[in-house]
């Protein structure tokens, strides 16, 4: 999928107050913060440069891929993912899976006014918030500068 930018300000803190932590520091504490959530994902592979995380490994869907690729994003210190993640299916698709949209939260944004915004049904929060489960526990807790997967 390539380089997605995120707001290096924002997001879960992970790395500690020392901004000084080594690269292989840093990688380590994504790989492990990525584990909680427990992704469908093989050979997971972690690497950080600056601010900029890369992933590596295997998926089965885009889906997946979006979750990992938003979940590394939103960690305070992370301005870039650089997602290498491949998506493999157990037998051949006929027709490729569209790639899902992502959403940054802008202050004053809840679930239902994004909703509103995105599919004209404020009604339809709920989709927006089980894409985003695990990362997300509770659709009222979002935060300015978090990235979200939009389904279609």
């Amino acid at each position: 999928m390539g380089l997605i930018d995120f707001f290096k300000g924002a997001g879960e803190k992970i790395f500690g107050k020392s901004e000084e932590k080594k690269e292989a520091e840093k990688a380590q504490a994504v790989l492990e913060h990525l584990k909680k959530y427990q992704f469908d994902v093989e050979n997971l592979e972690v690497s950080v440069d600056n601010e900029t995380v890369t992933v590596r490994g295997q998926v089965k869907n885009a889906l997946d891929r979006n979750r990992i690729v938003v979940a590394a994003g939103n960690i305070e210190g992370v301005s870039k993912v650089n997602d290498l993640l491949q998506v493999v299916a157990p037998e051949p698709v006929p027709e490729a899976v569209p790639e899902k949209e992502f959403y940054t939260v802008k202050p004053g944004d809840t679930l239902s006014k994004i909703s509103k915004e995105v599919y004209g049904d404020a009604m339809k929060y709920n989709k927006i918030f089980e894409a985003n489960r695990p990362m997300l526990s509770n659709p009222d807790l979002i935060y300015p500068g978090q990235v979200l997967v939009i389904p279609e």
